[in-house]
């Protein structure tokens, strides 16, 4: 049994509501097993067997989709993915010290090209420092989100669709069911 992390970008978001009783049954329905959710922000954390990461994505996307009557983006990580990303550290202390907001991890559907994370790099600033490991853009604010400048969907533009979660929720999901 392979273990992952499927996080949804839009769940609960404007008039779309489902409840996490819903979300863990519609991820059973899809044959997941183990099905656990936190928050209620589309975070869920299960188990299954013997399917490619991208056949797994399709399957989810495509069964969400019907079941919902809208597109449901995944973004997974499997369980030594999310480890991973959870022990990263790509700022050193004096930044973290230097903002008062919170560290934020923009999940990509795939490993942006070098030319791309270049171009995405350029709207690094003093303001909003980013770093790119892997599938992951990190971004740290020196205050709270909705006071930044920076421009998320030129950074989609450049790297493609995201969704985008806290280190403290990637932090006590990996220790909550990976620790």
């Amino acid at each position: 049994m392979n273990r992952y992390v499927a996080f949804l970008r839009g769940m609960n978001l404007g008039g779309r509501r489902i409840t996490n009783d819903d979300l863990r049954s519609r991820f059973e329905a899809l044959k997941c097993e183990e099905v656990a959710t936190f928050r209620a922000s589309g975070n869920v954390v299960f188990a299954t067997d013997g399917e490619s990461p991208a056949k797994l994505t399709a399957r989810l996307e495509a069964g969400l989709a019907d079941a919902l009557g809208y597109e449901v983006p995944v973004f997974l990580r499997s369980a030594e993915e999310l480890l991973a990303i959870a022990a990263h550290e790509p700022f050193d202390v004096e930044a973290l010290d230097a903002s008062t907001g919170k560290l934020q991890i923009a999940l990509l559907k795939k490993k942006p090209a070098v030319a791309a994370i270049e171009r995405a790099l350029a709207h690094s600033t003093q303001a909003d420092r980013l770093a790119v490991e892997g599938r992951e853009l990190y971004w740290l604010p020196r205050g709270r989100m909705s006071d930044s400048e920076l421009d998320l969907k030129a950074l989609a533009a450049i790297l493609g669709s995201m969704t985008i979660r806290t280190k403290g929720t990637i932090d006590q999901i990996a220790a909550k069911h990976f620790g």
